[in-house]
């Protein structure tokens, strides 16, 4: 059984947002419910331990909450900060436990990420991601997708060959190609982001789905589960949004076995 876990569900900024006295922020203040870190994504299986997907700023924060000192492996999907703020403290860890570091990633992300913090290499070993991995009995795929106005990142799609049972992670999209989609067909489990309900600003200013849109594409794809992350402070979790029953937005700590 491997065990998925949501560590961080928010976009970019996080919810609540430091300068802003909306609802859900003020809620997310109060009781938490709308508290979001940036996006991560544990996951956990016996035969292969712990592997993270990406390592944002709050990563302290969720190792803190999840009760662990070192992750086994990280999977980064870019290079933006909101994904890769965390890899600072994850080398210091490093440092402290004389210990190295496993980030996997493919070779134009960790060029991006070392020509950033070049020094990040005397604690972390980068390896590439391009021509995929297996990590316990799940076989790991990257692909290149659109990033909107943010330019690029990748998705990952996992594949496990004893049961036919297949999942994938894409949390920063928007306007995908048909070649782009082709490995978010015949899944099991779609984790998608999806920032706001219905994002008012320009196209061309966009950088992902917002939910109406992915709607229309998860009817297409017709995964057996979708999962929505990377939420703005537009999204309520208080608030009914008439989600089909097989789709639901994540939730911080939330948990699905697969």
């Amino acid at each position: 059984m491997t065990l998925l876990t949501f560590a961080g569900t928010g976009d970019s900024m996080g919810v609540p947002r430091v300068y802003c006295d909306c609802e859900v922020c003020q809620e997310a203040r109060e009781s938490g419910e709308n508290r979001r870190y940036r996006s991560s994504l544990r996951i956990e299986d016996q035969t292969f331990g712990c592997t993270w997907i990406d390592c944002g700023p709050d990563w302290g924060k969720q190792m803190e909450a999840a009760g662990q000192r070192f992750p086994d492996r990280i999977l980064i999907t870019h290079a933006h900060f909101d994904h890769i703020g965390g890899m600072v403290e994850w080398a210091d860890a490093c440092r402290w436990l004389g210990r190295r570091g496993m980030a996997y990633a493919p070779n134009e992300v960790i060029a991006e990420i070392l020509n950033r913090f070049p020094w990040l290499g005397n604690q972390i070993d980068f390896h590439p991601l391009d021509d995929g991995i297996t990590i316990g009995d799940w076989s790991v795929f990257a692909w290149k997708v659109c990033h909107g106005k943010n330019g690029y990142s990748y998705a990952f799609r996992f594949d496990q060959q004893c049961t036919g049972k297949a999942w994938a992670y894409c949390s920063d999209a928007i306007a995908l190609t048909e070649d782009q989609i082709k490995p978010l067909r015949g899944l099991d489990l779609l984790i998608l982001g999806t920032s706001f309900y219905e994002e008012p600003f320009e196209f061309s200013t966009r950088s992902l789905y917002d939910v109406k849109e992915a709607l229309t594409l998860v009817e297409d794809l017709r995964p057996v589960q979708t999962c929505f992350t990377h939420l703005s402070h537009d999204i309520d979790l208080r608030r009914s949004y008439g989600l089909p029953s097989q789709i639901r937005f994540a939730r911080t700590g939330m948990q699905i076995e697969v």
